[in-house]
């Protein structure tokens, strides 16, 4: 960790004007490695060398589809690298690996990153909202670990009004100095909180920020979650085969990471995309010597800001995930979270319905599945209906469910729209 933070307080001290030359050298570095290196690479480009960065095909979860063992590089085996596995959450999970200095650089940058809030790693209690393994032997390794990171983990699988007063228990009982976790379960104790009227510093005086990841993050719900925590939400943005990938700074600009990575936003048939159009984020992992992430289509769609520096670039917008998209009957392409944002911009406007997900089940069809008080008007649902008529297209059908909780995935993720289209 020494050395990596090191070379990370280094890379930070690479002045603007020199900043596009560290980038290139980089980039040409990491190539020329896995070319020279790594057959799995090799096979993929079809070249041993490559002149123009443009050249490069792009690498999509799908390639990784086989053993590990397979795609790494000379030098490095399973058990001299840092191995670890995606939640699959796009619907491709695989096994990765990073070699153990690439992997401090992103713990050096993490580091730094919530250093802008007063966050020290090694001595600041963080209250975890986050998944656990629920089998005996996988839930105290976590434990475990919550322990020696001076942690402690609610669980997130059932987030009850009975549950949330425990939580709010501990937070009369602990000192804790920020929140991080997934946006949608947070997003639930701030409502909780809200019914309340409970200001959480007010019984947590010690509480200086609390930091979302995961999951999409609205800006009526971050306006919600400021007001009754009584502190800044931050907004992360990271993958675990990467690195962090953006994090908002003290100027609430969403900061993507230059220094251990290289974003590019590119379009439909791979042609890089000037700031402040929308494409596909694809990103170049600039130190990972034992499994390439060269040009890697990580599956989300984004926006750079037009005022991004090569140093400094902005994330404008996260859109979502490319596999979110609904197909509509004219043969329309709609972002599935267009859906989420008209109906939430609605149906929360009371603070009835706590939390919501739409799913795609035919072309034409759409099943509104929520958590609330009390049911959904016919007023209500007209007026969605009629909403979505205005944004997308008419002739669409929805069906309204009220549950008592909604399924999330086994690492306690919920997703806001899934497509049941094939």
């Amino acid at each position: 960790m020494k050395e990596a933070t090191a070379e990370f307080e280094k890379i930070q001290a690479i002045s603007d004007a020199e900043y596009e030359n560290y980038i290139d050298l980089k980039r040409k570095e990491i190539v020329d490695y896995h070319l020279k290196n790594n057959k799995s690479y090799q096979e993929f480009v079809g070249k041993s060398e490559i002149e123009n960065w443009n050249e490069l095909p792009i690498m999509t979860k799908k390639e990784f589809q086989k053993p590990l063992s397979e795609r790494l590089s000379t030098g490095f085996t399973i058990k001299n690298v840092y191995v670890n596995k995606t939640s699959g959450s796009s619907g491709d999970p695989f096994v990765f690996a990073k070699d153990k200095f690439c992997h401090a650089l992103t713990w050096a940058n993490i580091i730094t990153k919530f250093g802008w809030f007063n966050i020290d790693f090694n001595s600041s209690k963080q209250a975890r909202f986050y998944g656990i393994p629920l089998d005996f032997i996988g839930n105290k390794k976590e434990r475990l670990k919550d322990v020696l990171k001076n942690s402690y983990r609610f669980t997130i699988f059932d987030l009850s009004d009975e549950i949330l007063e425990k939580v709010l228990l501990k937070f009369q009982n602990k000192k804790f100095d920020y929140i991080n976790g997934y946006t949608s379960s947070i997003v639930l104790f701030a409502k909780f909180l809200q019914k309340k009227n409970i200001v959480l510093t007010s019984v947590c005086p010690t509480l200086k920020c609390c930091v979302v990841t995961s999951e999409m993050l609205f800006e009526e719900d971050k306006l919600l979650m400021e007001k009754q925590f009584g502190v800044p939400v931050i907004n992360e943005y990271g993958a675990s085969e990467l690195d962090l990938i953006a994090f908002q700074n003290p100027n609430d600009e969403w900061q993507v990471n230059s220094e251990t990575i290289f974003v590019e936003i590119l379009d439909e048939n791979n042609n890089v995309l000037p700031n402040g159009k929308e494409g596909r984020i694809v990103i170049t992992s600039l130190y990972n010597k034992a499994h390439p992430f060269i040009r890697y289509d990580i599956g989300d769609v984004g926006i750079l800001d037009e005022k991004s520096t090569i140093k400094k670039p902005i994330l404008k917008k996260l859109i979502g995930r490319t596999n979110d998209i609904a197909i509509l009957p004219s043969g329309k392409k709609a972002p599935g979270l267009t859906f989420y944002y008209v109906t939430k911009s609605i149906i929360e406007d009371d603070g009835n319905v706590k939390e919501f997900v739409i799913k795609q089940t035919k072309i034409d069809t759409f099943e509104v599945e929520y958590v609330s008080e009390n049911a959904l008007t016919e007023s209500q649902i007209l007026t969605i209906e009629k909403a979505i008529t205005t944004y997308l297209e008419s002739g669409l059908t929805f069906t309204f469910t009220r549950k008592e909780k909604l399924q999330r995935s086994k690492s306690g993720k919920l997703k806001q729209f899934v497509s049941m289209m094939k």
